[in-house]
């Protein structure tokens, strides 16, 4: 389900503040009834009409990219920095990021211009789970990577358990490789953590989304999701 005023904006017909003046002023008809109401959210079964006109809705793309580093997980950006939608310079479809990974985090990231899907899969109560893969300053203690098992305390409160493995350690360099599985989605999360425990990170990627993984792709090239892969991440989401 969308927000009306959302639906109306992303099929072109106005911006999101002209759609809900429409809406307010009685132009939008949602199922042959006039709505007034801006909290009114649809489905894609709805038939959804401005001043008679219909709204036809894009079709549904969804799409894996591989995020290079120094990459802005947006639609824009105010610095004229590189941002993800450069990669889909081909793509009629407005898409969007599902969540976000930081600039300075590489790995897998998914676009869509499904507004239902992306909501299901960032709900907080959808465990999906997250496979990092962080370099970091030090060497962690059995005991550090015990305590991100059971959770740490950041200044958003604490952390639901992860999953840890060390990959690798670097003695002569004092560095270690890590591999770290969430299912939360906070701001900077996997960074905060590692700092949390004393090891900030030097380098960051996303490894694995759900089931999906980088397989087959470079830095900065993507793939359409299969509609089987599609059913499997809503199916995901909701059990």
């Amino acid at each position: 389900m969308e927000r009306l005023q959302k639906v109306i904006a992303h099929a072109g017909f106005a911006s999101r503040r002209k759609a809900e003046e429409l809406i307010k002023e009685g132009h939008v008809r949602v199922n042959g009834k006039t709505v007034k109401e801006l909290g009114v959210k649809v489905s894609s079964s709805d038939r959804v009409e401005v001043n008679g006109i219909p709204v036809e809705r894009e079709e549904p793309v969804y799409f894996l990219l591989y995020k290079p580093r120094g990459v802005i997980s947006s639609v824009t950006d105010d610095k004229g920095r590189k941002v993800v939608t450069d990669f889909f310079q081909q793509i009629e479809q407005r898409i969007y990021p599902v969540g976000r990974l930081d600039f300075d985090t590489s790995g897998l990231l998914l676009l869509t211009n499904d507004g239902e899907f992306a909501n299901l899969l960032m709900h907080p109560k959808n465990e999906i789970e997250k496979v990092y893969v962080a370099k970091v300053k030090g060497i962690p203690s059995r005991e550090k990577m015990r305590s991100l098992e059971k959770g740490v305390r950041l200044e958003d409160g604490k952390t639901a358990p992860a999953k840890t493995k060390v990959l690798s350690i670097d003695k002569k360099k004092q560095t270690a490789i890590i591999e770290l599985t969430i299912h939360e989605g906070r701001n900077r999360q996997v960074r905060r953590m590692l700092e949390a425990i004393g090891h900030p990170v030097i380098k960051l990627k996303r490894e694995r989304y759900g089931f999906l993984t980088l397989q087959g792709l470079k830095a900065g090239e993507a793939r359409e999701l299969t509609a089987h892969e599609v059913k499997q991440l809503r199916t995901l989401s909701k059990s």
